[in-house]
This record gives structure tokens, sequence and C-alpha cells, in this order.
């Protein structure tokens, strides 16, 4: 049997993993700044989230939803130490793409239109609903026609946001561009866009998938800006490891759904819902978002500093520990050099080398880290003046 791969294979086979390394099948550790694309921001294989995974196996593990079940209620409390304030009701899913999806569901139904607003080197997950809103051609061509109508703006452009109007349901933003190259928001853009959609009547989506639990220095990077979004969908570190999702919204909205407005086998399963409670309480235990702002921006200075007499390099950016460093060349090459520094990263957009580090990531960490990548711009240099 052979197994379909959409990823490009990395020559690596990884037999285990511990906080913030991981180990090939010869032994060898590497520090772990894929993470999973960022799943793993907790750290392999967290105390915690093993904690309550394991005392949940003991007990039941697959449980729908129409029962009542002791964590589902742990859950629910918890949530409350981690939602925003004015969405007080989640649904849990598996993926990032399936909370978009549902994003998009409710936002059509509760406003009886049709059209979406998302923004240029967006992503959002590659099921129907959700690559529609998602800006890369090469990922959404193939597949089209996809749900429509949709809009593309320029992200971080205050003047395009003139151009939403009455007849959008929605508009989705992510607050930090992940997959697009590590791209933050502005504060005027983000102001502006809560804005514009509260005076038409949109629903703002905002999704958090990949920035939110903590990584960029707040439990949820919208709140770098002091706006509230109407939705909100988070995965990815929210499980410790554990594939799980939520879509949150406010009471106005909820109110409007009702039985059979969506479903899932698998979501909100007892061995889901444990791995939130445990990601929960780790992140308040050990004031994961304090540490994650502390360490990115030391992470952001160290790579900027040491990186700053490169030609190649075109900035250094990010929030937290959710790191970008952009190149004016493609960075595969810097990647596969990181790697033989035992660094593992990821790519981001057309010219990014992306970190998700996890927060248990160490000065000394830090130090491997930037010289690895100072080795792998150095190599993408010369192999291009050579050229």
């Amino acid at each position: 049997m052979r197994l379909i791969e959409f990823y490009q294979g990395r020559g690596l086979k990884i037999v285990k993993g511990e906080g913030q390394y991981v180990w090939d099948e010869q032994g060898n550790r590497y520090l772990d700044l894929h993470a999973g694309h960022g799943v793993a921001f907790l750290g392999h294989r967290n105390k915690i989230v093993l904690e309550y995974l394991q005392k949940q196996m003991s007990e039941i593990m697959t449980l729908t939803t129409a029962f009542d079940t002791p964590i589902r209620e742990e859950l629910a409390k918890e949530l409350d130490n981690v939602k925003p304030d004015n969405l007080n009701n989640a649904f849990l899913l598996n993926s990032g793409s399936e909370a978009v999806e549902l994003a998009l569901k409710v936002s059509r139904k509760v406003t009886g239109r049709k059209k979406f607003v998302a923004f240029v080197n967006s992503f959002h997950g590659r099921t129907s609903g959700s690559l529609s809103v998602t800006w890369t051609r090469k990922y959404r061509e193939p597949f089209e026609p996809l749900l429509g109508p949709i809009d593309f703006l320029r992200f971080n452009n205050i003047d395009d946001l003139k151009k939403i109007d009455e007849s959008t349901a929605a508009v989705i933003v992510e607050p930090v561009q992940g997959e697009g190259g590590v791209i933050p928001a502005n504060d005027e853009f983000m102001k502006g866009l809560r804005e514009i959609t509260t005076e038409k009547g949109i629903i703002l989506i905002i999704d958090e998938v990949q920035s939110g639990f903590g990584r960029t220095g707040k439990i949820w990077a919208h709140q770098h800006f002091g706006i509230d979004p109407d939705i909100m969908t988070a995965g990815k570190a929210i499980g410790g490891g554990f594939p799980v999702s939520a879509t949150f919204m406010p009471d106005w909205i909820a109110e409007k759904l009702g039985e059979g407005d969506h479903g899932t086998t698998y979501g909100g399963n007892p061995l889901a819902a444990a791995a939130v409670v445990g990601s929960i309480k780790a992140l308040k235990a050990d004031n994961v978002p304090e540490q994650a702002k502390v360490k990115g921006e030391i992470f952001i200075k160290m790579l900027q500093e040491t990186l700053s007499d490169f030609k190649s390099i075109r900035e250094v950016r990010g929030k937290g520990l959710m790191i970008g460093v952009d190149l004016k060349l493609n960075p595969g090459l810097a990647i596969k050099v990181l790697q033989d520094n035992r660094v593992l990263s990821l790519k981001a957009g057309v010219t990014t080398i992306r970190f998700l580090s996890p927060y248990t990531i160490t000065h000394e960490d830090m130090e491997v880290a930037v010289d690895a990548t100072r080795k792998g711009v150095l190599a993408t240099e010369r192999k291009t003046t050579s050229s």
C-alpha cells in the first residue's frame, strides 16, 4: 500500500518528541520550530495534556455529543477561562478547515447574504468552503468553481475596506497571516475592519487557527487590537497535539441556529475534550502567553541583529513566537540547511522561513536556531551568486 503524500518529504524519520525537541531514528535531536505546522506550541507530549488524555482513555474514548459526559462539562468550564468576553458559545470540530466551514455556513444563514470578503495572501484551509476564501491560486484553481462570490482585498490596506458593501455576509481575516508569509495585521486596519463590518451589519470572522492560544503574546491575537470578533475559529495548539478545533460565537448568533444546521462524528469527542481541558490548564499554569511575548521579542531581536548584514534579507517580522524571516530569494535551500543543522522550520508564502516555536524554547535554543538560519541564508546567497 502506498500512502498518498500531498507534502514534499523532508527525508527525515522522526521517532520521538519531547518539549521543543524531536529525535530521528539514529537518535539525533532536532529543535522543532516546525511543530507540526504549529500544533505542538505547548511542546511535544505536554505533561498536563498527557495526564488528561490518559485518564480519559481509561474511561471512554468515543461518544457522540448527543450524550452528556463529565469531561465535556469540565470543558465548558475551562473554556470560560480563555474565550473572548463576547463569545459564550463554542462548537468543537476536528480541524481548522472544519471550523472555518462552520463559520461561513453560519454567516450565510444568520445574514441571509451570500458574498464573502477575504484578503490577499490569506489561508483558511483546503476544504471547498475554506479554500474559497484562501488566496493562493495554485490551491484553488484546480478545484473551481468553489463557493462564491468572493472578493479578495489587499491585506493591511485601509482604503480597500471601502469596497466592502452590504451584500457581504462575512469578512474573514487572520490577525497574523501565517501561510501567507507571517504578516501581522496593523492596528488601523483591524480597527477599521471592525468599524465597517459593524456599520454594514456584516459578520467579522477572525481566524485564529494558527495565531491563537497564546502564540503571539496574548491568548488570542486579535486582542492586540482591542476589538471583538463576531465569530472566531481556533485549532492547532488548543488540543496540545490532539486534532481538535472550535468555532466560537456570541449568543445572538448561536440562538439563530437549530438542530441539523451542522454536525460532526468525531468533533467534541471525549479525548478531544480532555485534550483541550489539559491544554487550557497548561496554558494558565505556566503563563504561556507572557512567555511567548517575552521570548518572541528576544528571538526576533536576535534574528534581526544577526542577519542585518545580509543583502538577501527583506525583513524579520512576527508577533510573539510566530516569526518569519523574509528573503528576497527562494527559502528552500535555507530551510534544508537549517534541517541539516538540526533545526526544523517551514516555508510561508513564496520567500519566508517560518518559525512556529513551542513556548518552551530556551535562550540556548534560540542561539542554535539563529546560527543555523545564518548558515542557511549564507548558503542561499552563495548559490545565487554562483548561478
